[in-house]
């Protein structure tokens, strides 16, 4: 990575578990995006209506809303963004029709940081 002084990409990262969301927090930093991490999707949601984001990689099962629906609704503020959905709930449909409906990858926990690493970077660069 060149430092140039400029982040890759402006990443925010949507987690109910609070320990997923530090830990690749300082993962991303590390690699220089700019990472908010938010552990309530309807806060998440109120801080992309003014910040400028690139990319979410939110959780699929939390209390609040599903992934599905902050698929949708970050859309609305940044129809660009690519969404990474991260569950532990994984179902063949699921997938599907997270796909259909635009998510950018799906991944199953535990899945390896490597891999994240990878789908984040794509979605950085713009490759499907």
């Amino acid at each position: 990575m060149v430092d140039n002084g400029e982040s890759l990409a402006k990443l925010i990262i949507i987690d109910d578990e609070p320990i997923v969301g530090k830990r690749l927090k300082q993962v991303f930093t590390k690699l220089g995006y700019q990472v908010e991490t938010f552990t309530n999707p309807l806060v998440a949601l109120e801080y992309m209506k003014s910040n400028p984001f690139d990319i979410v990689v939110t959780d699929f099962k939390m209390e609040e809303m599903d992934g599905m629906e902050v698929l949708k609704r970050a859309r609305q503020f940044n129809p660009d963004a690519r969404v990474i959905i991260i569950t532990g709930y994984a179902k063949p449909e699921t997938a599907k029709e997270a796909f259909k409906s635009g998510v950018f990858d799906f991944m199953v926990k535990p899945f390896r940081l490597e891999e994240l690493k990878e789908a984040v970077q794509r979605a950085a660069q713009g490759k499907d």
